[in-house]
């Protein structure tokens, strides 16, 4: 069976016995994945004990708890372990004694302090049970047991709306961003992290490259939702990472010190923020370091989120985000802080991404890439655009993702552009081949182009892929519906921005107006 049928096999088992509860997604969720974290760390500590227990023979010192911490599992005590509550008889209180093993796991492991589910108790016995008969026979290879916990990730996502959006972002679009980032080694910071998923990426991509990354890369998180947090320690944990998430709210607090007047402190940036969020004070956060760019006039968050990503950054860091369409053409206020960005040789790699990848929303959203440390080489007074709204993997009608091959292959592009060695190993040749790109990077209509900073000038200060990638060679009948339609939408979101602040402008003149009457 593969893994995919077999992730399927347990959330349709998982969503019948959720059907048999009054719990809601929000509730259920959290208890189902920390029994899968616990099935997952009983594995991995299996597997540990077993290097460990040879390490140890033949007369040697004890193998102590702190051995296995340095393994990057989670150490588990007898009563803690997903074995023992197999064996409990059904008639026993299977959720008190769950709550008891997340109890002794935390008392072992301080990092998970606080942080292990403990809602055991409100949950039917007969429903407990079947969560253990379901998760126990399963042995996955590898990370395979990870890859689950993330499935479930996104599937409660999915079941919970639009609430989901908050904590999970699509792999594949996290992959995508990790692909053009690069993260090899370093300080790695996500001021808006949610379950945590960009971190797991990051290290998935430095263990492709056959490196550890317990030491290559660390790992500073701040999400402003408890649960969350939670779920984002969890997911830390299942992958054997360590790292520093912390609960705040990350438009009034820098509890990292990402950045202070002397600048960022972090290697990559990497964040899903909230899109368009109003309500912001600005009056807390004026004369903060991280918006020396300016605040904008707008009630919008979107260019707080992007400065605070550009100020995080060391002299030579890298950025990678998720944002609107609507940022890139926004007017105003927030047109003069992207141009001090460009003008100042920040903003490396644009990409558009198709509709319908997201569980919560079917808008198409753009990639934002900055590079402080491109300066002094070819990149310097260039931005690579790249428009992949063509490109994409059609999983259902409603929901759309990337195939590994697409993912390498936008990252190729990059890498190119960048004068790197391009890489293979996900089978992206042939798309490299069907866009003539084998030779090295050159420019492609409908794909992608690098614009200099007169070019970015010409066209207003525009971060948007279309103005400048154009459209690819078509026949007189082969029509887009779909993608004319996207354009268009972008195009009125664009439009909708300008009205929006044209009205402040509008009432605030009338405002000075009146005032100097009276």
């Amino acid at each position: 069976m593969t893994n995919n049928e077999i992730e399927k096999r347990l959330w349709a088992t998982a969503d019948q016995l959720w059907a048999n509860t009054s719990l809601k997604p929000s509730e259920f969720s959290t208890p189902v994945l920390g029994l899968i974290f616990l099935r997952y760390a009983e594995k991995r500590f299996k597997e540990a004990e077993a290097k460990l227990g040879k390490v140890g023979s033949g007369g040697r010192r004890r193998v102590k708890k702190e051995d296995y911490q340095a393994e990057g599992v989670v150490f588990l005590r007898d009563e803690a372990r997903f074995t023992t509550l197999q064996t409990l008889p059904e008639g026993e209180n299977i959720g008190k004694a769950i709550n008891e093993a997340m109890k002794a796991i935390e008392e072992e492991n301080t990092d998970l302090a606080g942080v292990l589910p403990r809602t055991y108790a409100t949950i039917a016995n007969s429903v407990l049970v079947e969560l253990l008969k379901l998760l126990g026979p399963l042995d996955l290879e590898g990370d395979a047991f990870g890859k689950v916990y993330e499935y479930f990730l996104g599937k409660f996502a999915m079941a919970e709306g639009r609430k989901g959006g908050v904590f999970y972002t699509p792999i594949s679009i996290v992959k995508l961003i990790v692909e053009i980032m690069q993260p090899y080694h370093g300080r790695i910071y996500d001021p808006a992290c949610g379950s945590g998923g960009m971190f797991v990426q990051s290290a998935k991509f430095v263990q492709r490259h056959r490196e550890n990354p317990a030491t290559q890369i660390s790992v500073f998180g701040v999400e402003k939702e408890a649960a969350t947090v939670k779920l984002a320690k969890m997911n830390l944990a299942v992958h054997g990472l360590g790292g520093q998430i912390v609960e705040a709210n990350t438009y009034y607090e820098d509890p990292h010190k990402a950045s202070d007047r002397l600048g960022g402190r972090f290697d990559f940036v990497m964040a899903n923020p909230p899109f368009n969020v109003s309500g912001i004070d600005k009056k807390r956060i004026k004369g903060d370091p991280r918006f020396r760019l300016g605040l904008p006039s707008t009630d919008n968050a979107n260019y707080l989120w992007i400065q605070t990503f550009h100020a995080g950054l060391n002299q030579t860091g890298r950025a990678g985000f998720v944002m609107a369409n609507s940022a890139a053409d926004a007017r105003g206020s927030e047109l003069e802080i992207r141009k001090k960005m460009i003008q100042a040789g920040a903003v490396d790699v644009i990409v558009s991404v198709a509709s319908n990848f997201f569980y919560t929303v079917t808008l198409p959203c753009t990639l934002w890439f900055l590079d402080k440390g491109k300066q002094g080489t070819p990149r310097a007074g260039q931005v690579l655009f790249i428009d992949a709204r063509h490109i994409y993997n059609q999983i259902d009608r409603a929901l759309r993702d990337y195939l590994p091959e697409q993912v390498e292959f936008l990252g190729n592009i990059a890498r190119l552009y960048r004068g790197e060695k391009i890489e293979l190993e996900a089978g992206s040749a042939e798309l490299i081949n069907q866009y003539d790109l084998d030779a090295g990077y050159c420019d492609v209509p409908g794909l992608c182009k690098v614009a200099t900073l007169a070019e970015i000038e010409a066209q207003g200060w525009s971060l948007n892929p279309g103005r400048y990638v154009g459209v690819a060679d078509r026949g007189a009948d082969d029509f887009d519906f779909a993608e004319k339609l996207e354009a268009l939408n972008e195009e009125l979101e664009v439009l909708n921005a300008e009205a929006r602040e044209l009205e402040e402008r509008i009432a605030l003149n009338v405002v000075q107006l009146l005032e100097g009457v009276a």
